[in-house]
């Protein structure tokens, strides 16, 4: 977060809620919690530093015993979707600058029918089940693609990977490989030395290259690349639910064999006539009858996605203990995530401490935050938001850098995520995603602060 103190209202002091007025308190952030539950308040002002306010958050009057109108920000989390849609629109109608909104259904998330982020003028929707949906499926393509998972919001791919002699690009100047418009190599490491690429530079047999794209069509340039040797890796998938959905699709073309266990006969239909390339199976996969005919001990990986912990905790474990080789677990009570660990699950996801990592992001107003280093620390990988002013707004890219350490891999602007071409033009406002070389840190300062840029 930035050194900016602001007055924040946070409503529904559940899990999510708590957690974030916890932490905004302790950074030094005016913060009050409003709750209907007498109880929660208490906890609440006997071990953080909170103002507290009982009442229902989606009435004028109670938003106004909170002083909402010179908020700096109002976060909405209570249990219920729609209180937290009209909250943060009443808040907006009184004065609040900036609203964030948790929501839990993919009609309200995904705008079906209406975007309800405009409408309703919300300035940022935070769904933990897309978010961690999103979150599991980048964890298991490539890490690189973990250090971006919040800024691109599943818009823009971005991995690490040798390239293969066998490989179409392989012995090629880049000014050579047709690749489509929003895919580019953002860096090269070959043995010690890390580069960025120009047109002329000739890929070579294991360089490994840090390509990103758009999500659309990253994967038909990744195959010039690299040619994958091994074939399609399995995935047992427990409970049919949206985030099933969402993961099943952030999977999908991509290398991945899926079967989906729901034992809900409606819900298996419906999954599978919404998902058609997956296999979906009305069963219980924690019946060992049902694990044995399905040969689940040969998946590479299952995930358990019920709404129940215990169901899933026990999933996991008798997955691990039939010979799976990677188990994944969604548990929606943050304090088991330690405990997972030591019963054998991989990877323990938590979507309300998604959810509260994710509003941690959206008060983050640095104007510079390193979000990831890979290829062994030697690449850094940096958030940039710019103001008004910036000496990057204006020309085209193809008449700008920032010299020959960086280079903007990705733009965020007004909810979209692409990665730009030549021709694009950076606007006030922006947020880049600029990858480069790790120790040229404070160029990168420079270049932010309007002190240098270096122009073709």
């Amino acid at each position: 977060m930035g050194a900016t103190f602001m007055n924040i209202v946070i409503c529904g002091a559940g899990e999510v809620g708590s957690h974030a007025a916890d932490t905004f308190a302790t950074a030094g952030h005016d913060v009050t919690l409003i709750d209907q539950d007498a109880e929660r308040l208490s906890v609440a002002m006997d071990t953080m530093d909170v103002g507290t306010l009982q009442g229902n958050c989606a009435q004028a009057d109670v938003l106004t015993e909170a002083q909402v109108g010179a908020a700096d920000l109002l976060i909405a989390a209570t249990n219920l979707d729609e209180i937290n849609i009209l909250t943060v629109s009443i808040a907006k109608a009184l004065g609040v600058k900036k609203t964030i909104a948790r929501v839990h259904r993919g009609t309200y998330f995904e705008g079906r029918g209406l975007d309800y982020r405009k409408h309703y003028d919300i300035d940022q929707l935070i769904c933990p089940e897309y978010s961690t949906a999103t979150a599991i499926a980048r964890t298991l393509r490539n890490p690189a693609a973990l250090a971006i998972e919040h800024f691109a919001r599943g818009r823009v791919e971005m991995q690490s990977f040798p390239v293969t002699k066998n490989a179409a690009a392989c012995d090629k100047p880049l000014s050579q490989i047709k690749l489509p418009r929003g895919v580019r190599v953002a860096a090269i490491t070959r043995g010690d030395y890390v580069f960025i690429p120009d047109a002329k530079t000739v890929l070579q047999a294991d360089d490994r290259i840090i390509l990103v794209g758009n999500s659309d069509v990253f994967y038909e340039a990744r195959k010039q690349f690299h040619r994958d040797e091994i074939g399609k890796r399995t995935i047992a998938i427990m409970g049919g639910g949206i985030m099933a959905i969402w993961l099943c699709r952030a999977l999908r073309d991509r290398n991945w064999s899926i079967r989906v266990f729901e034992t809900d006969r409606k819900q298996a239909e419906e999954i599978a006539e919404r998902l058609d390339w997956v296999t979906v199976i009305q069963a219980d996969p924690t019946d060992r009858n049902v694990f044995q005919e399905e040969n689940l001990a040969l998946a590479d990986v299952f995930v358990a996605l019920l709404d129940d912990d215990e169901a899933n905790i026990i999933g996991c474990v008798l997955a691990k203990s039939l010979g799976v080789l990677e188990v994944v677990a969604v548990v929606q009570k943050s304090n088991f995530l330690d405990l997972l660990y030591h019963i054998g699950v991989d990877r323990p996801f938590s979507p309300r401490m998604v959810a509260v990592k994710e509003i941690e992001g959206v008060l983050d107003d640095s104007p510079l935050r390193l979000m990831a280093s890979l290829a062994e620390g030697y690449v850094d990988v940096y958030r940039v938001k710019l103001g008004a002013d910036s000496p990057l707004i204006g020309p085209p890219l193809r008449d700008v850098k920032l010299g020959a350490n960086w280079v903007i891999a990705a733009i965020r602007r007004d909810g979209l995520v692409w990665v730009p071409a030549a021709d694009d033009v950076i606007e006030p406002h922006d947020t880049l995603l600029v990858i480069g070389k790790h120790g040229s840190e404070k160029s990168l300062q420079k270049i932010v602060q309007g002190k240098q840029l270096v122009k073709n």
